[in-house]
């Protein structure tokens, strides 16, 4: 019988600045001696855990976010926030965060990072998946066609998103019209693609992202490794709800493949 490891102890950062990107995203950056032996950089998509004091329970409540940036010279990690007034526990902390606070994380995970022989590479999602959508932007190659799919929550949450690559963004504006979980779905369904071979990151709100990959398999045809699926939250779901329902999710997504 194999024993299970123990979970390392949490990492403590102190936040050094903080920077409102849009009216509901909101930039954290953290440093201190915590995050001395912290490592990032292999893939876009890492993340963190982040340990809020759960007022609900008295218990430390775990919230997941990517990694916009390590600066490992620097010793500087930056995460970028959805904020939505007093709604859950990261958005308002970040909202209210000042230079010398702390906060404790685990982590990172990850696991993607854009193929460099690929023929054109495809970003989908929310503002949840924009941190590692524009992660992942910064390390397309040089003049490769990437299209980036952005649902955001009006137009002044557009953001200036860099890449060696020859972009092609898509902001999906959720306020003007029904807005409903088919609105990503629908814009790629609507979009003559490249030809080519694609790498593929669909990430963000549970039910738009099952539509979106579902068009992209069986409709599309594109390879099941050329893509990278997660669903980040589901829309009236707390984390730790969402947490419970995952597996359940992930069955229904497969089962997508048999329809």
């Amino acid at each position: 019988m194999s024993e299970r490891r123990p979970e390392r102890p949490p990492r403590t950062a102190i936040v050094t600045r903080t920077e409102w990107l849009t009216p509901h995203m909101v930039r954290v950056v953290l440093g201190g001696e915590g995050l001395t032996g912290f490592t990032a950089g292999a893939f876009t998509d890492h993340y963190v855990k982040l340990l809020f004091p759960d007022p609900a329970t008295g218990r430390a409540a775990r919230r997941t976010y990517t990694v916009r940036r390590w600066d490992e010279v620097a010793g500087e990690l930056t995460l970028d926030f959805v904020h939505h007034g007093d709604e859950g526990l990261a958005g308002p902390w970040a909202a209210s965060a000042r230079p010398g606070d702390l906060i404790q994380l685990n982590g990172p995970g990850g696991e993607f990072a854009p193929d460099p022989t690929a023929d054109w590479h495809l970003f989908a999602g929310d503002a949840s998946a924009l941190p590692a959508i524009a992660a992942s932007l910064e390390r397309v190659p040089g003049g490769s066609p990437a299209w980036a799919f952005v649902e955001i929550e009006g137009p002044d949450e557009e953001q200036k998103l860099d890449t060696p690559g020859n972009l092609t963004v898509m902001w999906l504006d959720r306020t003007a019209g029904p807005g409903g979980p088919e609105l990503l779905t629908d814009a790629l369904r609507e979009t003559v693609f490249p030809t080519g071979r694609v790498h593929a990151f669909v990430h963000g709100e549970a039910t738009s992202v099952r539509g979106a990959r579902r068009h992209l398999l069986v409709e599309r045809g594109i390879a099941r490794q050329e893509l990278s699926v997660s669903g980040y939250w589901k829309r009236g779901r707390t984390e730790d709800g969402w947490r419970t329902d995952k597996a359940q999710w992930q069955q229904q997504v497969l089962a997508d493949e048999q329809t």
